[in-house]
């Protein structure tokens, strides 16, 4: 297998609608998927999606970590790898959540980006099975975003306000200093409240 050159924004490849998968058994898309989950280890991603490895077609993986919010009953506590063929989703309400999103094809920088709060998705897996969730929270946000690069969208596209846009030295330094004065300020009130 190989680890493939992932496509930095601005590249055509990144900016159409990739085309759907005919035949998700075929050998050539079996190995482009297992050059693809190298690909996003060896970079250490959430998701990867085929357009980012120059391939225009409808093909994503990702990990989607749970917390207990997004588990449903049946749910593994941590779900494995995903592949999905074709996707398609559904959301499934008006609510919007903001979140930081990075992407490997977007190095350097986080955005804050609005997504919906939970969604259905579609689609068919590398067996020709097929593959039917309702899902929330960061399992919903990371197939929003995978599925967006299926479509020719980055995530500084859906974005609403171009100042949370930051370099991640930046993104981690604020984070800290949030931290930090949160941990201040509920010492302080601890203080006050056994005054």
């Amino acid at each position: 297998m190989a680890i493939l050159k992932i496509a930095r924004m601005g590249h055509p490849v990144l900016m159409r609608r990739a085309e759907e998968v005919a035949d998700p058994d075929a050998p050539e898309i079996s190995y482009l998927v297992h050059n693809m989950i190298e690909t996003m280890a060896d970079a250490q991603g959430l998701g990867l999606a085929a357009p980012q490895v120059h391939v225009p077609k409808r093909v994503v993986i990702f990990h989607a970590p749970t917390g207990d919010s997004d588990r449903e009953p049946d749910d593994p506590p941590e779900r494995d790898l995903t592949v999905l063929f074709n996707p398609v989703i559904e959301p499934l309400s008006d609510e919007l959540v903001y979140g930081w999103e990075g992407c490997l094809s977007v190095p350097g920088l986080r955005g804050q980006v609005p997504r919906h709060a939970s969604i259905r998705y579609r689609g068919l897996t590398l067996n020709g099975g097929k593959i039917d969730r309702t899902v929330h929270g960061i399992h919903a946000r990371v197939v929003q975003h995978e599925c967006d690069h299926l479509d020719g969208i980055l995530y500084p596209m859906r974005m609403t306000d171009l100042t949370k846009l930051v370099f991640e030295s930046e993104f981690h330094r604020t984070m800290e200093e949030t931290e930090e004065v949160a941990a201040k300020s509920s010492h302080v009130e601890a203080e006050m409240s056994d005054g």
